[in-house]
């Protein structure tokens, strides 16, 4: 099982937070298509992998939390996202084509 010490947002007095992943959840999740929801009190994301040229899709992954958790992460991806760009250049948006899927939001 690996283990991960990290300062936690919202943890008091700069305490850190010791995060365990086990082996399975280590290994990861491809997903090339998400979908966004919400109500007024949670975010469901569902994080999907869909096949070339197949009629059937499935969830990999989903993750129910609160609008403010929802907020930090966005704004922690938007931050990694232009970490990455300093680094390695801009990440080009390609158009879908029928056999590639853009993230959707409903």
């Amino acid at each position: 099982m690996s283990k991960d010490k990290t300062q936690a947002a919202g943890q008091p007095g700069g305490m850190q937070l010791q995060v365990e992943v086990d082996d399975a959840m280590a290994q990861g999740a491809y997903a090339n298509l998400a979908l966004v929801a919400h109500n007024a009190t949670e975010f469901v994301l569902d994080f999907i992998f869909v096949q070339p040229q197949q009629p059937k899709a499935k969830v990999r992954a989903r993750v129910i939390s609160s609008p403010a958790h929802t907020k930090r992460f966005l704004r922690a991806l938007s931050e990694n996202v232009a970490r990455y760009e300093q680094i390695y250049g801009e990440i080009k948006e390609v158009a879908a084509g029928p056999d590639e899927h853009q993230i959707k939001l409903h």
